[in-house]
């Protein structure tokens, strides 16, 4: 019989253009790292995502600036829309205490949700905070510091905002996804 449940952990994270993940031993390798021009923006890109408790799969999506509770509720439908695909009728999400997955519009949303999907069989959702200052229990932080080393540019290298995204999703095995504003309900 298959699961009807799927668990998800998820979480946030900032990769820099510029900045080289803190490593202790490179085998030799000079890192320099690249100073940005003084009308430069976008010096790192900001993603959300998560792993997939059964199958270690991972999903990820790109944010213009910081993560925010509108950010999330752009997210929280894209791991929906996968539980849908694969028939599933609950989605377990655990997540850290950032400001904005406590949030009064994020919980308003899920309720809301849940609700509505109550009454028409879709997918409901349950969120479940982690531990607060307890990020080692969640399995997607060592998969960012990975990740982190793994797409990083030696030399003076000009990784830009397209390269970096491109790495990120070869590096995941994950499809690029967008979370867009104008996206918003």
């Amino acid at each position: 019989m298959p699961r009807v449940t799927s668990t998800w952990w998820q979480d946030e994270c900032w990769f820099s253009r510029f900045a080289q993940p803190n490593a202790h031993d490179w085998g030799g390798i000079r890192l320099v790292e690249r100073e940005p021009a003084k009308d430069e923006s976008d010096k790192a890109l900001a993603c959300y995502g998560a792993v997939r408790d059964d199958t270690r799969q991972m999903h990820l999506a790109f944010c213009p600036g910081q993560p925010n509770s509108d950010h999330t509720l752009l997210f929280l439908p894209q791991l929906l829309d996968i539980g849908r695909a694969e028939g599933k009728r609950l989605m377990i999400v655990i997540w850290d205490h950032a400001s904005w997955h406590k949030s009064k519009k994020v919980r308003l949303w899920i309720r809301t949700h849940n609700q509505q999907a109550k009454r028409t069989g879709d997918v409901r959702l349950l969120v479940w905070l982690l531990p607060r200052k307890s990020p080692w229990l969640n399995p997607i932080e060592p998969r960012w510091i990975h990740g982190k080393r793994a797409v990083l540019e030696p030399g003076e290298g000009q990784l830009t905002k397209q390269m970096l995204r491109s790495r990120l999703c070869i590096y995941y095995r994950s499809e690029p996804n967008d979370l867009h504003s104008s996206n918003l309900c």
